[in-house]
């Protein structure tokens, strides 16, 4: 295809929301889930949001549930959440290798660089053995939605909401790229929370952002109060500050300032990396792969997945307490097997840990020291915020539930305080549920955001031999066009500011006479200028046909392309010129 630019149309109002009384966010983390919702005829964003307690009949009330998801041998749906990991630990060795359980999961869509993730995604449960990752997380989605309708339900007397009459909205982190937010939007289709993939009833919102919008509205006693006395964080115009999501599996960071308007801009790309909680588990798993040995350590997770998780799910609860000693105890089966190598308590070197009474005491440094790797990665990734010219961060909020520990607000406190706020909510578990719905009421309170890459697309030129190479000169079927082939046509560049709704407007003709289709293929790269698809660093991220009248010549043949990149999702129009035939385009980011 050829290209006729006729420029960018600056902000083009979308309608980007369905007209719904119910907005459901559900905030789907790697180590817990949960959600708040809204009933609301007016779409007001401050209008009340109604919170969730779970595992009560546990005697908890906790604001979210664990991310566990059980099936059992035929690979149907028993349980989601502390049912599905207390189910799990309390089967006898056999009966665990025979079920598949599920953690953590959501980290199979955290993709290096180069990495692609597939449609059919395999992932692996405690025990070794494979799932489809689809079925996998659109299980969970349904069993969450279902959770929800049956909450909500319950406390409605007068009217009875299906899915059809909710918008949900899916919190996913901003580092995640478009392929990991279409699987999300994919599994939404299967769980029953859309038909459709194009669904307007579902809003895809970036977790910091969510969080952002949530603590705007928190007076000074909506913090805690630790360290500074300061506990007002100011939304005068021009303030600029970071958000900081610390979840179980990634840290997000997001810089916004405050518009006149009050509403929030991106100040520079997200970032962040797989330093969250579950990091800090990683790092005691390899402290008992040392403790006890590599042999015995692997032929202990492979007879006992089940005792495994029993002492993970110890630890989990424990790590993030403030005591200066936590004991976590040991499976009978391990100090079996421990124990036919050698006194148990010979394994213990006496370096922060020790045996005690069929536990492992943990000193409180050593607990510490599991800690280390994650803290300095987020301190490092803050300073390089801190350290980006133009940008003067007054304030930095710790939000999510990795928050809650004091090891990482006492690292990020001692190291930032002197120079801004640091600031903590005291529900930083809700904080991305409560601002998830807020933005489902209004997605354009994030007024614009950074392009994190520049996008192109696939297009010819007609060859100019003083710029073009010759290796890539082409000649269409009626012998009238010699073109370049593999241009690089840019669409969107990295690092510039794009509004909410802003669409990028192209025309694009075909090469041939009596061309039956045009085929639209997507690029990104992290240079702002490049001339070729096949350049290093260009990759190709989604692809759509467009069928074409039949009986018409290239030059009178023309579709018009719509791009909008200003939102949480690329989203795209095209139009065929002729007929005026209109439709929505799956940019397809998945591979087969």
């Amino acid at each position: 295809l050829s290209s006729k630019e006729k420029g960018l149309t600056p902000v083009i109002p979308a309608s980007t929301m369905s007209d719904t009384l119910l907005i459901v966010a559900i905030d789907f983390g790697t180590a817990f889930s949960g959600y708040c919702y809204s009933v609301n005829s007016k779409r007001d964003v401050n209008s009340k949001v109604n919170k969730v307690t779970w595992d009560r009949e546990y005697g908890f009330r906790s604001p979210k549930t664990r991310t566990c998801v059980l099936f059992n041998k035929h690979e149907e749906f028993e349980k989601f959440g502390l049912d599905a990991l207390l189910c799990y630990t309390r089967m006898g060795a056999r009966e665990a290798t025979e079920f598949y359980f599920f953690e953590n999961f959501k980290m199979k869509l955290y993709k290096k660089v180069g990495e692609d993730i597939s449609k059919t995604l395999m992932i692996s449960a405690q025990n070794g053995k494979q799932m489809p990752a689809l079925k996998v997380f659109s299980e969970s989605l349904r069993y969450l939605k279902d959770h929800a309708l049956k909450t909500v339900n319950e406390s409605m007397s007068d009217f009875q909401f299906t899915s059809d009459d909710v918008t949900w909205v899916l919190t996913v982190p901003a580092i995640w790229d478009n392929a990991a937010k279409e699987f999300m939007r994919l599994a939404a289709e299967k769980a029953g929370l859309i038909h459709n993939t194009f669904s307007k009833n579902l809003i895809i919102a970036l977790e910091p952002e969510a969080a952002s919008l949530s603590c705007k509205q928190l007076p000074s006693k909506g913090f805690l109060a630790e360290g500074t006395n300061d506990l007002k964080m100011e939304h005068k115009p021009g303030m600029q500050y970071i958000v900081v999501d610390c979840g179980g599996g990634t840290i997000d960071l997001a810089t916004h300032e405050v518009l006149e308007d009050t509403y929030l801009k991106e100040c520079c790309s997200p970032s962040g990396g797989p330093w969250g909680s579950c990091m800090v588990d990683d790092e005691f798993r390899a402290f008992l792969e040392e403790l006890f040995g590599v042999h015995l350590w692997q032929e202990y997770k492979k007879n006992y997945p089940a005792g495994l998780q029993k002492m993970m799910h110890d630890f989990s609860i424990q790590k993030c307490t403030e005591k200066s000693e936590v004991y976590i105890a040991c499976p009978y089966n391990l100090i079996k097997m421990a124990a036919e190598k050698q006194e148990i308590s010979l394994f213990f070197k006496n370096d922060g840990a020790t045996w005690s009474d069929g536990c492992i005491k943990l000193s409180d440094a050593k607990l510490t020291s599991f800690f280390h790797n994650s803290t300095e990665n987020i301190i490092r990734e803050i300073q390089k915020i801190l350290d980006t010219p133009e940008i003067n961060i007054e304030c930095i909020l710790l939000v999510g539930g990795y928050a809650t520990s004091s090891r990482l607000k006492d690292k990020v406190r001692g190291k930032f305080e002197k120079r801004c706020k640091v600031l903590c909510p005291n529900d930083p578990q809700y904080a991305i549920m409560k601002g998830a719905v807020i933005f489902g009421n209004n997605p354009t309170l994030i007024r614009s955001r950074v392009c994190a890459l520049t996008y192109g697309i696939m297009t010819t030129e007609t060859f100019d031999p003083k710029k073009h190479d010759k290796q890539k000169l082409r000649v269409n079927n009626q012998k009238d066009y010699i073109y370049c082939k593999d241009i690089f046509f840019k669409l969107a560049e990295k690092g510039k500011n794009i509004e909410n709704n802003e669409k990028a407007v192209h025309y694009l003709m075909p090469i041939d006479d009596g061309q039956e289709k045009m085929s639209f293929r997507f690029f990104t790269t992290k240079q702002c200028n490049v001339t070729y698809t096949d350049e290093p660093g260009v990759k190709q991220i989604g692809s759509f046909t467009v069928p074409l009248p039949k009986g018409y010549t290239k030059h009178n043949v023309e579709v018009r392309l719509d791009i909008e990149f200003g939102s949480t999702e690329i989203k795209a129009t095209a139009t065929e010129q002729i007929s005026q035939t209109k439709r929505e385009i799956k940019l397809d980011f998945l591979t087969e």
